[in-house]
Protein backbone atom coordinates (compact mmCIF):
# COMPACT_ATOMS: atom_id res chain seq x y z
CA UNK A 1 0.00 0.00 0.00
CA UNK A 2 1.44 3.35 -1.05
CA UNK A 3 1.12 6.06 1.59
CA UNK A 4 1.34 9.73 0.76
CA UNK A 5 2.19 12.20 3.50
CA UNK A 6 0.19 15.37 2.99
CA UNK A 7 0.92 18.69 4.61
CA UNK A 8 -1.72 21.46 4.61
CA UNK A 9 -0.22 24.64 3.23
CA UNK A 10 -2.97 27.23 3.32
CA UNK A 11 -3.33 30.33 5.40
CA UNK A 12 -6.57 31.57 6.94
CA UNK A 13 -6.37 34.75 4.84
CA UNK A 14 -5.95 32.85 1.57
CA UNK A 15 -8.73 32.27 -0.95
CA UNK A 16 -6.84 29.25 -2.31
CA UNK A 17 -6.01 26.03 -0.47
CA UNK A 18 -3.13 23.71 -1.25
CA UNK A 19 -1.85 20.33 -0.14
CA UNK A 20 1.72 19.18 -0.78
CA UNK A 21 2.28 15.46 -1.30
CA UNK A 22 5.70 15.15 0.28
CA UNK A 23 6.39 11.46 -0.14
CA UNK A 24 6.30 11.33 -3.93
CA UNK A 25 9.12 11.56 -6.46
CA UNK A 26 7.69 13.93 -9.04
CA UNK A 27 10.26 12.87 -11.64
CA UNK A 28 8.49 9.51 -11.72
CA UNK A 29 4.94 10.84 -11.79
CA UNK A 30 3.07 11.26 -15.07
CA UNK A 31 0.01 13.50 -15.02
CA UNK A 32 -1.22 11.99 -18.29
CA UNK A 33 -1.74 8.72 -16.37
CA UNK A 34 -3.99 10.55 -13.92
CA UNK A 35 -5.94 11.97 -16.86
CA UNK A 36 -6.22 8.45 -18.26
CA UNK A 37 -7.97 7.01 -15.20
CA UNK A 38 -10.64 9.76 -15.19
CA UNK A 39 -10.70 11.74 -18.42
CA UNK A 40 -13.82 13.73 -17.60
CA UNK A 41 -12.49 14.80 -14.19
CA UNK A 42 -9.03 15.81 -15.53
CA UNK A 43 -9.61 17.03 -19.11
CA UNK A 44 -6.85 19.65 -19.58
CA UNK A 45 -3.12 18.96 -19.22
CA UNK A 46 -0.55 21.75 -19.64
CA UNK A 47 2.86 20.16 -19.47
CA UNK A 48 6.43 21.49 -19.51
CA UNK A 49 8.09 18.63 -21.35
CA UNK A 50 11.18 20.71 -22.13
CA UNK A 51 12.44 21.81 -18.72
CA UNK A 52 14.11 25.10 -17.88
CA UNK A 53 13.03 28.63 -16.98
CA UNK A 54 9.92 28.34 -19.14
CA UNK A 55 9.32 24.73 -18.15
CA UNK A 56 9.06 24.68 -14.37
CA UNK A 57 5.45 23.50 -13.91
CA UNK A 58 3.04 20.85 -15.17
CA UNK A 59 -0.67 21.55 -14.58
CA UNK A 60 -3.51 19.02 -14.73
CA UNK A 61 -6.77 20.93 -14.37
CA UNK A 62 -9.49 19.16 -12.39
CA UNK A 63 -13.25 19.10 -11.88
CA UNK A 64 -14.50 21.35 -14.72
CA UNK A 65 -17.68 23.26 -13.90
CA UNK A 66 -19.61 25.14 -16.59
CA UNK A 67 -18.22 25.89 -20.05
CA UNK A 68 -18.78 28.78 -22.43
CA UNK A 69 -18.30 27.73 -26.05
CA UNK A 70 -18.43 29.85 -29.21
CA UNK A 71 -19.32 27.88 -32.34
CA UNK A 72 -20.74 30.58 -34.60
CA UNK A 73 -19.40 34.10 -35.24
CA UNK A 74 -22.99 35.37 -35.15
CA UNK A 75 -23.08 34.56 -31.42
CA UNK A 76 -19.85 36.43 -30.62
CA UNK A 77 -21.45 39.42 -28.88
CA UNK A 78 -23.28 37.21 -26.38
CA UNK A 79 -20.18 35.05 -25.86
CA UNK A 80 -17.95 38.02 -25.07
CA UNK A 81 -20.59 39.51 -22.75
CA UNK A 82 -20.94 36.22 -20.82
CA UNK A 83 -17.16 35.80 -20.50
CA UNK A 84 -16.71 39.33 -19.23
CA UNK A 85 -19.54 38.82 -16.73
CA UNK A 86 -17.84 35.70 -15.37
CA UNK A 87 -14.63 37.66 -14.92
CA UNK A 88 -16.45 40.48 -13.12
CA UNK A 89 -18.10 37.99 -10.75
CA UNK A 90 -15.05 35.84 -10.00
CA UNK A 91 -11.76 37.73 -10.50
CA UNK A 92 -10.24 39.44 -7.47
CA UNK A 93 -6.57 40.55 -7.54
CA UNK A 94 -6.44 39.89 -3.77
CA UNK A 95 -6.80 36.12 -4.19
CA UNK A 96 -3.70 34.56 -2.62
CA UNK A 97 -1.82 31.27 -2.56
CA UNK A 98 1.07 30.57 -0.21
CA UNK A 99 3.02 28.65 -2.85
CA UNK A 100 4.26 30.38 -6.01
CA UNK A 101 1.97 28.39 -8.30
CA UNK A 102 1.07 29.25 -11.90
CA UNK A 103 -2.58 28.15 -11.60
CA UNK A 104 -4.70 28.81 -8.51
CA UNK A 105 -8.15 28.18 -9.94
CA UNK A 106 -9.94 30.03 -12.72
CA UNK A 107 -10.48 29.04 -16.34
CA UNK A 108 -9.07 26.83 -19.03
CA UNK A 109 -9.08 29.00 -22.18
CA UNK A 110 -8.87 28.00 -25.85
CA UNK A 111 -9.08 30.29 -28.87
CA UNK A 112 -8.84 28.93 -32.40
CA UNK A 113 -6.96 31.00 -34.97
CA UNK A 114 -10.31 31.69 -36.61
CA UNK A 115 -11.40 33.53 -33.45
CA UNK A 116 -9.44 36.40 -35.04
CA UNK A 117 -12.62 37.39 -36.88
CA UNK A 118 -14.20 38.12 -33.49
CA UNK A 119 -11.24 40.30 -32.50
CA UNK A 120 -11.23 42.01 -35.92
CA UNK A 121 -14.78 41.92 -37.34
CA UNK A 122 -13.57 43.23 -40.70
CA UNK A 123 -12.17 39.73 -41.36
CA UNK A 124 -14.17 37.08 -43.23
CA UNK A 125 -12.40 33.80 -42.51
CA UNK A 126 -13.24 30.28 -43.75
CA UNK A 127 -15.76 28.59 -41.46
CA UNK A 128 -14.83 25.65 -39.24
CA UNK A 129 -16.79 22.74 -37.76
CA UNK A 130 -14.80 23.14 -34.53
CA UNK A 131 -15.34 25.74 -31.79
CA UNK A 132 -13.92 29.23 -32.23
CA UNK A 133 -13.42 29.57 -28.47
CA UNK A 134 -13.89 27.47 -25.32
CA UNK A 135 -13.66 28.65 -21.70
CA UNK A 136 -14.19 26.13 -18.92
CA UNK A 137 -14.42 27.12 -15.24
CA UNK A 138 -11.79 25.12 -13.34
CA UNK A 139 -11.62 25.33 -9.51
CA UNK A 140 -8.82 22.81 -8.84
CA UNK A 141 -5.65 21.27 -10.23
CA UNK A 142 -2.78 18.88 -9.67
CA UNK A 143 0.54 20.70 -10.18
CA UNK A 144 4.11 19.45 -10.45
CA UNK A 145 6.87 21.93 -9.55
CA UNK A 146 10.00 20.55 -11.20
CA UNK A 147 12.28 23.17 -9.66
CA UNK A 148 11.39 22.20 -6.08
CA UNK A 149 10.49 18.58 -6.74
CA UNK A 150 6.97 18.97 -5.32
CA UNK A 151 3.55 17.69 -6.28
CA UNK A 152 0.80 19.99 -5.05
CA UNK A 153 -2.96 19.94 -5.06
CA UNK A 154 -4.71 23.29 -5.31
CA UNK A 155 -8.38 24.26 -4.95
CA UNK A 156 -10.30 27.45 -4.45
CA UNK A 157 -11.60 27.75 -0.89
CA UNK A 158 -15.18 27.10 -1.96
CA UNK A 159 -14.03 23.82 -3.52
CA UNK A 160 -11.75 22.55 -0.73
CA UNK A 161 -13.71 19.27 -0.66
CA UNK A 162 -12.03 18.39 -3.98
CA UNK A 163 -8.56 18.14 -2.39
CA UNK A 164 -9.09 14.71 -0.73
CA UNK A 165 -10.74 13.42 -3.92
CA UNK A 166 -7.66 14.32 -5.96
CA UNK A 167 -5.38 12.80 -3.34
CA UNK A 168 -7.44 9.59 -3.37
CA UNK A 169 -7.15 9.44 -7.18
CA UNK A 170 -3.37 9.75 -6.96
CA UNK A 171 -3.13 7.05 -4.29
CA UNK A 172 -5.34 4.72 -6.37
CA UNK A 173 -3.18 5.33 -9.45
CA UNK A 174 0.08 4.61 -7.63
CA UNK A 175 -1.40 1.48 -6.04
CA UNK A 176 -2.59 0.22 -9.42
CA UNK A 177 0.81 0.84 -11.00
CA UNK A 178 2.54 -0.95 -8.12
CA UNK A 179 0.19 -3.95 -8.35
CA UNK A 180 0.65 -4.20 -12.12
CA UNK A 181 4.38 -3.40 -11.93
CA UNK A 182 3.94 -0.49 -14.33
CA UNK A 183 6.44 2.30 -14.78
CA UNK A 184 5.03 5.56 -13.35
CA UNK A 185 6.23 7.42 -16.46
CA UNK A 186 4.04 6.37 -19.40
CA UNK A 187 6.06 5.69 -22.54
CA UNK A 188 4.88 6.09 -26.10
CA UNK A 189 3.32 3.12 -27.88
CA UNK A 190 3.50 2.20 -31.54
CA UNK A 191 1.01 4.16 -33.65
CA UNK A 192 -0.35 2.47 -36.74
CA UNK A 193 -0.99 4.84 -39.66
CA UNK A 194 -3.50 3.68 -42.27
CA UNK A 195 -3.21 6.66 -44.66
CA UNK A 196 -1.51 10.05 -44.85
CA UNK A 197 -1.82 13.11 -47.02
CA UNK A 198 0.32 16.23 -47.38
CA UNK A 199 -1.08 19.33 -49.04
CA UNK A 200 0.24 19.67 -52.61
CA UNK A 201 3.60 21.37 -52.96
CA UNK A 202 2.33 23.39 -55.92
CA UNK A 203 -0.31 25.18 -53.82
CA UNK A 204 2.34 26.31 -51.32
CA UNK A 205 4.88 27.33 -53.96
CA UNK A 206 2.25 29.37 -55.81
CA UNK A 207 1.20 30.94 -52.51
CA UNK A 208 4.77 32.07 -51.79
CA UNK A 209 4.98 33.77 -55.21
CA UNK A 210 1.60 35.44 -54.67
CA UNK A 211 2.79 36.83 -51.33
CA UNK A 212 5.97 38.19 -52.89
CA UNK A 213 3.82 40.02 -55.45
CA UNK A 214 1.73 41.50 -52.63
CA UNK A 215 4.96 42.67 -50.96
CA UNK A 216 6.30 44.22 -54.17
CA UNK A 217 3.01 46.09 -54.63
CA UNK A 218 3.42 47.59 -51.12
CA UNK A 219 0.45 45.74 -49.62
CA UNK A 220 2.34 43.96 -46.84
CA UNK A 221 5.84 43.33 -45.47
CA UNK A 222 5.66 39.65 -44.55
CA UNK A 223 3.08 36.82 -44.36
CA UNK A 224 3.20 33.48 -42.55
CA UNK A 225 1.87 30.85 -44.97
CA UNK A 226 1.10 27.31 -43.77
CA UNK A 227 0.41 23.85 -45.17
CA UNK A 228 -1.84 21.00 -44.02
CA UNK A 229 -0.89 17.42 -43.16
CA UNK A 230 -3.67 14.88 -42.45
CA UNK A 231 -3.14 11.34 -41.18
CA UNK A 232 -5.68 8.54 -40.70
CA UNK A 233 -4.83 6.21 -37.80
CA UNK A 234 -5.80 2.62 -37.18
CA UNK A 235 -9.25 2.27 -35.64
CA UNK A 236 -9.43 2.79 -31.86
CA UNK A 237 -6.07 4.59 -31.70
CA UNK A 238 -6.21 6.53 -28.45
CA UNK A 239 -5.30 10.22 -28.49
CA UNK A 240 -3.10 9.55 -25.44
CA UNK A 241 -0.87 7.38 -27.65
CA UNK A 242 -0.46 10.31 -30.01
CA UNK A 243 0.23 12.80 -27.20
CA UNK A 244 2.83 10.59 -25.53
CA UNK A 245 4.55 9.96 -28.84
CA UNK A 246 4.63 13.68 -29.60
CA UNK A 247 6.05 14.69 -26.22
CA UNK A 248 8.77 12.02 -26.63
CA UNK A 249 9.76 13.08 -30.14
CA UNK A 250 9.29 16.84 -29.81
CA UNK A 251 9.56 18.03 -26.17
CA UNK A 252 8.49 21.64 -25.60
CA UNK A 253 7.85 24.02 -22.68
CA UNK A 254 4.21 24.76 -23.63
CA UNK A 255 2.97 21.24 -24.41
CA UNK A 256 -0.72 20.47 -23.93
CA UNK A 257 -3.35 17.76 -24.16
CA UNK A 258 -6.85 19.22 -24.01
CA UNK A 259 -10.14 17.40 -24.55
CA UNK A 260 -13.14 19.35 -25.82
CA UNK A 261 -16.41 18.82 -27.74
CA UNK A 262 -17.76 20.38 -30.94
CA UNK A 263 -21.20 21.93 -31.48
CA UNK A 264 -22.74 18.45 -31.85
CA UNK A 265 -21.08 17.20 -28.67
CA UNK A 266 -18.53 15.05 -30.50
CA UNK A 267 -15.17 14.82 -28.68
CA UNK A 268 -11.95 16.14 -30.18
CA UNK A 269 -8.52 16.87 -28.78
CA UNK A 270 -5.75 19.44 -29.12
CA UNK A 271 -2.34 17.77 -28.83
CA UNK A 272 0.45 20.34 -28.71
CA UNK A 273 4.20 20.62 -28.36
CA UNK A 274 4.40 24.38 -28.65
CA UNK A 275 7.61 26.29 -27.84
CA UNK A 276 5.97 29.74 -28.02
CA UNK A 277 4.12 31.95 -25.55
CA UNK A 278 1.40 34.29 -26.80
CA UNK A 279 0.85 36.25 -23.61
CA UNK A 280 1.55 36.14 -19.89
CA UNK A 281 0.15 38.56 -17.34
CA UNK A 282 1.36 38.60 -13.74
CA UNK A 283 2.22 41.25 -11.13
CA UNK A 284 1.20 44.10 -13.40
CA UNK A 285 3.31 43.08 -16.42
CA UNK A 286 1.95 41.81 -19.76
CA UNK A 287 4.55 40.01 -21.84
CA UNK A 288 4.76 38.16 -25.12
CA UNK A 289 7.62 36.00 -26.39
CA UNK A 290 7.78 35.97 -30.20
CA UNK A 291 9.67 33.31 -32.13
CA UNK A 292 10.83 34.31 -35.62
CA UNK A 293 13.74 32.65 -37.38
CA UNK A 294 14.36 28.92 -37.69
CA UNK A 295 17.12 26.50 -38.63
CA UNK A 296 17.11 22.72 -38.44
CA UNK A 297 19.45 20.95 -36.01
CA UNK A 298 22.83 19.80 -37.28
CA UNK A 299 23.96 16.17 -37.43
CA UNK A 300 26.84 16.83 -35.03
CA UNK A 301 27.98 19.49 -32.56
CA UNK A 302 30.14 21.39 -35.07
CA UNK A 303 27.36 21.59 -37.68
CA UNK A 304 24.83 22.47 -34.99
CA UNK A 305 26.91 25.44 -33.78
CA UNK A 306 27.45 26.57 -37.38
CA UNK A 307 23.69 26.54 -38.01
CA UNK A 308 23.08 28.60 -34.86
CA UNK A 309 25.67 31.16 -36.01
CA UNK A 310 24.15 31.24 -39.50
CA UNK A 311 20.67 31.78 -38.03
CA UNK A 312 21.57 34.62 -35.66
CA UNK A 313 23.71 36.44 -38.26
CA UNK A 314 21.44 36.02 -41.29
CA UNK A 315 20.24 39.48 -42.48
CA UNK A 316 16.80 38.20 -43.57
CA UNK A 317 16.17 36.44 -40.27
CA UNK A 318 17.30 39.43 -38.23
CA UNK A 319 15.24 41.92 -40.25
CA UNK A 320 12.13 39.73 -40.04
CA UNK A 321 12.56 39.26 -36.31
CA UNK A 322 13.00 42.99 -35.59
CA UNK A 323 9.92 43.78 -37.69
CA UNK A 324 7.84 41.34 -35.63
CA UNK A 325 9.20 42.74 -32.35
CA UNK A 326 7.92 46.15 -33.49
CA UNK A 327 4.52 44.63 -34.25
CA UNK A 328 4.34 43.11 -30.75
CA UNK A 329 5.44 46.41 -29.18
CA UNK A 330 2.59 48.11 -31.03
CA UNK A 331 0.06 45.49 -29.83
CA UNK A 332 1.26 45.80 -26.23
CA UNK A 333 1.22 49.60 -26.49
CA UNK A 334 -2.58 49.55 -26.84
CA UNK A 335 -3.03 48.21 -23.30
CA UNK A 336 0.18 49.29 -21.53
CA UNK A 337 1.04 52.38 -19.50
CA UNK A 338 2.82 54.92 -21.73
CA UNK A 339 6.59 54.50 -21.76
CA UNK A 340 6.63 51.04 -20.18
CA UNK A 341 6.81 48.82 -23.29
CA UNK A 342 10.29 47.34 -23.56
CA UNK A 343 12.23 44.47 -25.10
CA UNK A 344 13.80 42.90 -22.03
CA UNK A 345 15.31 39.94 -23.90
CA UNK A 346 16.52 40.50 -27.47
CA UNK A 347 17.21 37.85 -30.11
CA UNK A 348 18.40 34.88 -28.10
CA UNK A 349 18.61 31.41 -29.65
CA UNK A 350 16.50 28.64 -28.13
CA UNK A 351 17.25 25.08 -29.20
CA UNK A 352 14.70 22.29 -29.42
CA UNK A 353 14.77 18.66 -30.52
CA UNK A 354 14.66 19.40 -34.25
CA UNK A 355 15.14 23.15 -34.72
CA UNK A 356 16.83 26.32 -33.45
CA UNK A 357 14.73 29.50 -33.05
CA UNK A 358 15.44 33.22 -32.56
CA UNK A 359 13.35 34.41 -29.60
CA UNK A 360 12.77 37.77 -27.89
CA UNK A 361 10.65 38.88 -24.92
CA UNK A 362 8.54 42.06 -25.06
CA UNK A 363 6.61 43.43 -22.10
CA UNK A 364 4.66 46.41 -20.79
CA UNK A 365 2.85 47.49 -17.60
CA UNK A 366 -0.89 46.96 -17.96
CA UNK A 367 -3.05 50.08 -17.76
CA UNK A 368 -6.04 49.99 -15.43
CA UNK A 369 -9.44 48.97 -16.76
CA UNK A 370 -8.49 46.02 -18.97
CA UNK A 371 -9.91 42.51 -18.45
CA UNK A 372 -8.15 39.21 -19.28
CA UNK A 373 -10.20 39.04 -22.49
CA UNK A 374 -9.03 42.56 -23.43
CA UNK A 375 -5.44 41.36 -22.99
CA UNK A 376 -6.05 38.36 -25.26
CA UNK A 377 -7.72 40.54 -27.89
CA UNK A 378 -4.81 43.00 -27.90
CA UNK A 379 -2.26 40.28 -28.72
CA UNK A 380 -4.37 37.75 -30.65
CA UNK A 381 -3.41 36.15 -32.91
CA UNK A 382 0.35 36.34 -32.48
CA UNK A 383 2.10 38.45 -35.09
CA UNK A 384 4.75 35.79 -35.68
CA UNK A 385 2.14 33.51 -37.24
CA UNK A 386 0.26 36.12 -39.28
CA UNK A 387 2.75 38.67 -40.57
CA UNK A 388 2.77 42.43 -40.82
CA UNK A 389 0.49 44.38 -41.03
CA UNK A 390 -1.62 41.86 -39.18
CA UNK A 391 -5.15 42.36 -40.53
CA UNK A 392 -4.15 42.53 -44.21
CA UNK A 393 -1.95 39.47 -43.72
CA UNK A 394 -4.86 37.50 -42.28
CA UNK A 395 -6.97 38.41 -45.31
CA UNK A 396 -4.22 37.13 -47.61
CA UNK A 397 -3.79 33.96 -45.53
CA UNK A 398 -7.50 33.22 -45.91
CA UNK A 399 -7.30 33.84 -49.67
CA UNK A 400 -4.28 31.58 -50.22
CA UNK A 401 -4.82 28.79 -47.66
CA UNK A 402 -8.55 28.58 -48.51
CA UNK A 403 -9.50 26.72 -45.32
CA UNK A 404 -9.83 27.40 -41.58
CA UNK A 405 -6.67 27.01 -39.53
CA UNK A 406 -8.67 25.91 -36.47
CA UNK A 407 -6.34 25.07 -33.57
CA UNK A 408 -3.15 25.82 -35.54
CA UNK A 409 -1.76 29.24 -34.50
CA UNK A 410 -4.62 29.72 -32.08
CA UNK A 411 -3.92 29.71 -28.36
CA UNK A 412 -4.68 27.88 -25.13
CA UNK A 413 -3.73 28.13 -21.48
CA UNK A 414 -5.20 29.39 -18.22
CA UNK A 415 -6.71 32.52 -16.68
CA UNK A 416 -6.59 32.74 -12.87
CA UNK A 417 -9.12 34.06 -10.36
CA UNK A 418 -6.62 36.82 -9.49
CA UNK A 419 -6.55 37.95 -13.15
CA UNK A 420 -3.11 36.54 -14.01
CA UNK A 421 -2.84 34.36 -17.11
CA UNK A 422 -0.53 32.43 -19.44
CA UNK A 423 -1.41 31.27 -22.96
CA UNK A 424 0.69 29.65 -25.67
CA UNK A 425 0.62 29.89 -29.46
CA UNK A 426 -0.50 26.59 -30.96
CA UNK A 427 2.34 25.72 -33.30
CA UNK A 428 3.75 22.16 -33.46
CA UNK A 429 0.17 21.20 -32.69
CA UNK A 430 -2.18 18.41 -33.76
CA UNK A 431 -5.93 18.01 -33.66
CA UNK A 432 -7.41 14.53 -33.31
CA UNK A 433 -11.04 13.72 -34.11
CA UNK A 434 -13.25 10.99 -35.58
CA UNK A 435 -14.14 10.99 -39.27
CA UNK A 436 -16.08 8.07 -40.80
CA UNK A 437 -15.47 6.12 -37.59
CA UNK A 438 -11.70 6.47 -37.95
CA UNK A 439 -9.34 8.62 -35.86
CA UNK A 440 -7.87 11.48 -37.87
CA UNK A 441 -4.89 13.60 -36.89
CA UNK A 442 -4.25 16.84 -38.71
CA UNK A 443 -1.69 19.60 -38.30
CA UNK A 444 -0.17 22.52 -40.15
CA UNK A 445 3.28 24.05 -40.41
CA UNK A 446 4.40 27.22 -42.14
CA UNK A 447 7.06 29.82 -42.71
CA UNK A 448 7.33 33.61 -42.83
CA UNK A 449 7.47 34.85 -46.43
CA UNK A 450 9.31 38.11 -47.23
CA UNK A 451 10.36 39.86 -50.43
CA UNK A 452 13.52 37.80 -51.04
CA UNK A 453 12.11 34.45 -49.88
CA UNK A 454 12.91 31.46 -52.06
CA UNK A 455 9.77 29.36 -52.46
CA UNK A 456 11.58 26.02 -52.41
CA UNK A 457 13.54 26.97 -49.28
CA UNK A 458 10.33 28.01 -47.49
CA UNK A 459 8.73 24.72 -48.45
CA UNK A 460 11.67 22.89 -46.87
CA UNK A 461 11.41 25.04 -43.73
CA UNK A 462 7.76 24.10 -43.31
CA UNK A 463 8.83 20.45 -43.41
CA UNK A 464 11.52 21.03 -40.78
CA UNK A 465 8.90 22.49 -38.47
CA UNK A 466 6.57 19.56 -39.11
CA UNK A 467 9.33 17.00 -38.58
CA UNK A 468 8.69 16.44 -34.87
CA UNK A 469 5.01 15.82 -35.52
CA UNK A 470 5.65 13.51 -38.46
CA UNK A 471 8.22 11.53 -36.46
CA UNK A 472 5.76 11.10 -33.59
CA UNK A 473 3.32 9.39 -35.96
CA UNK A 474 6.10 7.22 -37.42
CA UNK A 475 7.27 6.10 -33.99
CA UNK A 476 7.45 2.42 -33.25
Amino acid sequence: MTTLISSPAHQASSQVETVALDNLRVSDFDLSALHEINRARYPFLLESVAKGELGRFDILMAFPQHTLQLDNPAEATDFVKEVEQQFIESINPQHQCEYDLPFIGGWYAYFSYDYAQIVEPVLELPQSEFPLAYLSRIPAAVIIDHENGKLLLVAETGFAQLLPKMQADIEALLLSQADNKQSPQQSAEHIEVSAEQEEPESKYLQGVEAIKNYILSGDIFQVNLSRLWQVALAQNTDYLQVYRALRDSNPAPFAALCCMSDAQGKPWQVISSSPERLVKYKNGWVETRPIAGTRKRGDDLVKDKALIEELIQHPKERAEHIMLIDLERNDLGRISEPGTVEVNELMVVETYQHVHHIVSNVRGRLREGFSPLDIVHALFPGGTITGCPKIRCMQIIAELEQMPREAYTGSLGYINIDGSMDLNILIRTMMQFEQDNKPIVQFRAGAGIVADSEAQFELVESRHKAKGLVMALQKG
